[in-house]
């Protein structure tokens, strides 16, 4: 049976995934939180998430795939009391079938669970690039109590290869921002030993910590997650 680690770190409660099966994402819990002063009616605001794929055997040459496409975005709108993925972190269920599979499943059960105790405030859900390069879009809604948004979406065909970001803060300084842009870096959910993007399955066990994807040169060209295969923006509506 899989068990949940608690660690205490600064006032913070940390929940994390041990290695051998089920894991679920990391919750913290801070009971200090300030309370923030707001006008009626400006307590949310709605954004749209724009990736942008310009993932392309132009720009990634070695060992270009056939079909080079993301699975449908996935994520959610939160505060900073969970962590749904990070690097260093072991990868949850959720997690690993979405850098495995394109699976949202798991994770949405995830995004759920946080919703129900009340760390979240909505699922994030959308499509994916059919054909790399290409671009996709979802519209999501953040209150000031739940700032945060974090999204990924798997890099296809990979082993366990994704993009996305985590804990994105869109309420600064007492207001929502109007637009920012991420790069999309690629990641190593750290679930399959797989080296190149057809490789075949080859879990691992126990699970490595997520990090920013690094290969020999000679099975594709990443390097701490680096040349980015595109960006993801951010713009209130």
């Amino acid at each position: 049976m899989n068990k949940m680690s608690f660690l205490m770190l600064s006032g913070l409660l940390v929940l994390s995934a041990c290695s051998d099966s089920n894991t679920t994402p990391a919750v913290t819990d801070n009971s200090d939180n300030d309370m923030m002063e707001q006008m009626p009616g400006d307590n949310t605001a709605s954004y749209r998430i724009t990736f942008n794929g310009t993932w392309s055997a132009a720009t990634h040459p070695t060992q270009f795939p056939g079909n080079p496409h993301f699975s449908g975005m996935v994520g959610a709108a939160h505060n900073d009391q969970v962590i749904f993925w990070e690097p260093g972190q072991v990868a949850s269920d959720g997690i690993e079938q979405m850098a495995e599979t394109g699976s949202k499943a798991i994770f949405l059960q995830e995004v759920d669970s946080a919703i129900n105790s009340g760390y979240a405030l909505s699922a994030i859900d959308g499509p994916g690039i059919v054909t790399s390069p290409g671009m996709a879009f979802v519209d999501v809604t953040v209150s000031v109590d739940n700032p945060l948004i974090t999204v990924t979406t798997m890099i296809a065909p990979s082993p366990d290869w994704f993009v996305g970001f985590h804990g994105l803060n869109l309420y600064e300084n007492g207001r929502f921002i109007d637009i920012t842009t991420v790069d999309a870096i690629v990641y190593d959910s750290g679930t399959d030993s797989g080296a190149s993007y057809t490789s075949a399955n080859n879990d691992t066990q126990p699970r490595d910590t997520i990090t920013r994807l690094t290969s020999e040169a000679t099975d594709s060209p990443f390097v701490q997650g680096l040349p980015m295969v595109g960006r993801f923006d951010i713009e209130k509506l």
